[in-house]
């Protein structure tokens, strides 16, 4: 690799590493920096859940990114595998998601406006301990990744494509042309300066940081924050696998391998401090054998929490950065980076090649006001 590379990704991620493998794919050189081991923040953390999208029939920007991510990420994986070796557990398993009767025609009128199958299950069909949690409504097409098999995959395929990752290499600081609209370089805690042609800014719940250590004149500066989410991982000792059950922000990923992830909290207050507690955990288990009482004997094999980036109205921030002419940012995706990372990849991408996006990008400009939006077509 050249000694300066065309694009210095900050955030190794999954948001950061899929971008640098698609711009990678494009021709340029790229260097991605990670202030610890890449993907092993919220990317690793999170179950993998790929919910079901059409493009062609997404109502707004955001569903259209993930119905892009729905739609690519088959091909997407067997790319991974075929260029690495490793299998990211890619899985369409189906799924049921549990609606109050007070939202479940809007719901349900987005998924058909957007071309997505559904159906109905009816309640003759229900174990009698769902009859209580709401509306089923099973989703053939949903589909999960193992999280840490995908970012291993990702690892791989960056190093193969010829990008440089450093872990461990955390960004301090910036330094810019005099005039100040135009970074030369990021500056690492080691007292080292990496130059480079353009910047992208992916670091998760961290991004804030990188943002504060912006020389001027930045015009806007993104409110991202960390949203700590608990996960316990049950071992039923059955390899049977099954339909993720999806019930208000909690779900349960059955694996083929007898495994069961249990999700989520979300923590605002927890701030960047990673930990589990017991109120927590027992709440997920109780969940858990709420949906399934034969989850009651399983194994409770461990327990994690990640954190989450989150932005005032729960839209990532994808685009340039307002005030400079070559720093961009890709980061906020809070709950869905799995299932955003490659549409926001091909979205950077395209931006950055100077062809048209695949979704407008003033949804997610940095500058843009916060709305409270309307009902989501997915929330796990």
């Amino acid at each position: 690799m050249a000694k300066h590379p065309d694009v210095a990704v900050v955030g190794g991620g999954i948001i950061g590493l899929t971008c640098a493998y698609f711009l990678a794919r494009e021709g340029l050189r790229v260097e991605v920096f990670d202030r610890s081991d890449l993907g092993r923040e919220a990317s690793w953390a999170g179950a993998g859940i790929l919910p079901p999208g059409n493009p062609a029939g997404a109502a707004t920007p955001i569903d259209k990114l993930r119905a892009i991510g729905s739609v690519r990420f088959p091909d997407f994986s067997a790319e991974l595998r075929e260029l690495t070796g490793i299998g990211n557990g890619y899985l369409r398993c189906g799924g049921v998601e549990f609606l109050e009767p007070a939202e479940a025609r809007e719901v349900t009128d987005l998924w058909r406006a957007e071309g997505i199958a559904f159906e109905r299950v009816p309640d003759a069909q229900l174990p009698e301990y769902w009859h209580e949690l709401g509306v089923a409504v099973r989703l053939p097409d949903c589909a999960q990744v193992r999280n840490p098999r995908h970012l291993r995959a990702l690892v791989a395929a960056c190093e193969r494509a010829g990008v440089r990752l450093r872990a461990g290499a955390d960004v301090s600081g910036w330094v810019a042309t005099a005039g100040g609209r135009r970074a030369e370089a990021v500056e690492l805690s080691a007292q080292e300066r990496v130059h480079a042609g353009r910047f992208l800014i992916a670091a998760g719940a961290w991004s804030g940081g990188v943002f504060d250590a912006l020389t001027r004149p930045a015009e806007y500066t993104p409110l991202v924050h960390p949203v700590r989410g608990q996960i316990v991982l049950l071992n039923t000792g059955i390899p049977e696998g099954g339909p993720v059950l999806m019930w208000g922000k909690r779900y349960i990923v059955p694996r083929a391998d007898g495994r069961v992830l249990v999700g989520s909290t979300e923590e605002p207050e927890a701030g960047f401090e990673k930990a589990n507690t017991a109120e927590a955990v027992a709440g997920l288990i109780a969940f858990a054998t709420r949906l399934n009482p034969d989850l009651a004997s399983a194994e409770v094999e461990k327990c994690w929490s990640g954190l989450r980036p989150a932005t005032p109205d729960g839209l990532p921030f994808i685009g340039p950065v307002p005030g400079w002419e070559n720093v961009f940012v890709a980061t906020g995706h809070f709950r869905a980076g799995v299932q955003l990372s490659v549409g926001t990849a091909q979205a950077v991408a395209e931006l950055l090649a100077g062809r048209p996006t695949c979704v407008p990008l003033e949804a997610f400009a940095l500058d843009r006001k916060p709305h409270a939006g309307g009902t989501a077509a997915f929330r796990s």
